[in-house]
């Protein structure tokens, strides 16, 4: 048979496409079985927005815009550097949609940042039902406001009027046909995608008709993104480097992320680490454990963390300082390297904090980062 089109994926490649008793099936989407929810529409109810702080006069701009296009059917475009407050910007027109009774969703592509979303939501809006739905946790699909994982969009065809969708630039949704295909099918209504670091096809196609881009080139807190620092050394010199700097951080008690390029390396690294400082921890998304390991050196029980991209994305820690060791690696891409620098400085209250590349050369990614960052510091 040709000319197959899965209804759940939009696959057309005969390379996916299986048969069984004459039927064809698509190989692409299959793992992803389980309960789907019907659309229903909602009633009106009431919305209290416990923010707890003002929005700078940036966020709030941001947030009226894209409101004012959700009630004009624009979809938008979020492109703020990190650090700048997108979630905040994005409270105001969930605030409205769940007000008028719409499906609202707010998809990412990592469980963790799900987690820690799903409680900045119920902190935020304490008289709604916000639900977190992820792999493992899907007993409850419904509520005012659904927190998922991009893997669990398939439950929802045709359901969200209001679906926010941020970190598009994120490993495992970035260049995944499947997940995008499960995006576009479980919009009823209207979309907001937000990033730091959005591609240029995805720039280019809200630049169209029905579609509208607005840009935050500053943190809220008005203080610059710390520019990520060089240091070049010979490959067998890279540990000794690490263990340099690492010490001086510190003995200055201050919190430390250190960023290594695969999930074998945390261990490695850790354990020459764990020697001379033992006050310390390794998290990947392998290691069991890590929501408790994570939480526990966000209240001091460890002075610092190697990790992989797992925490590149969602998580705030105060005085936070960040290494890359082996920088130069093909993994980290510029846009990789400004998400991990942007773990640094993001407290209004310690807005600063220092951001070193650990590397043999200087690759294009490390320079493209280090040019992208100091740019948008120009807007201050």
């Amino acid at each position: 048979m040709t000319g197959f089109v899965c209804p759940r994926c939009g696959n057309s490649s005969p390379r996916y496409i299986g048969y069984k008793n004459g039927e064809p099936y698509c190989r692409r989407c299959i793992s992803f079985r389980g309960t789907t929810v019907e659309y229903k529409p909602g009633s009106p109810k009431k919305v209290f927005l416990n923010l707890g702080y003002p929005l700078s006069d940036k966020q709030k701009a941001l947030s009226d815009s894209v409101l004012d296009n959700f009630k004009n059917g624009i979809d938008t475009l979020v492109y703020a550097v990190t650090g700048s407050g997108k979630t905040e910007i994005s409270y105001g027109v969930i605030a409205y949609a769940m007000s008028q009774g719409y499906n609202v969703g707010f998809a990412l592509p990592r469980t963790d940042v799900v987690i820690e979303l799903y409680f900045r939501l119920k902190d935020a809006f304490p008289n709604n039902r916000i639900v977190a739905v992820y792999g493992g946790h899907n007993k409850t699909l419904t509520g005012d406001c659904i927190i998922l994982t991009t893997h669990q969009l398939y439950r929802y065809p045709g359901y969200f009027d209001l679906l926010v969708l941020d970190e598009i630039d994120a490993f495992p949704f970035k260049g995944d046909a499947t997940l995008m295909a499960f995006f576009k099918k479980s919009i009823r209504g209207h979309y907001v995608m937000m990033s730091a670091t959005p591609s240029k096809e995805v720039v280019d196609q809200f630049k169209k008709p029905g579609h509208a881009m607005l840009t935050l080139r500053t943190r809220f807190h008005r203080h610059p993104i710390p520019v990520p620092k060089l240091i070049k050394a010979p490959f067998f010199l890279q540990y000794f480097v690490l263990l340099s700097k690492l010490g001086k951080f510190l003995r200055e008690k201050k919190p430390v992320f250190i960023f290594v390029p695969t999930v074998d390396l945390t261990q490695s690294v850790f354990a020459f680490i764990s020697k001379k400082y033992p006050r310390g921890n390794y998290v990947s998304s392998k290691r069991e454990g890590r929501q408790k390991i994570i939480a526990d050196f966000k209240n001091g029980k460890y002075a610092y963390l190697v990790t992989t991209a797992v925490l590149e994305r969602g998580v705030t820690v105060a005085k936070l300082q960040v290494i890359v060791f082996r920088a130069d690696d093909e993994i980290y891409d510029a846009a990789a390297l400004i998400q991990i620098a942007g773990r640094a400085g993001r407290k209004a209250s310690d807005p600063t904090g220092e951001v070193l590349f650990i590397a043999s050369k200087e690759s294009e990614g490390i320079k493209r980062a280090q040019k992208e960052i100091s740019f948008c510091n120009t807007f201050l």
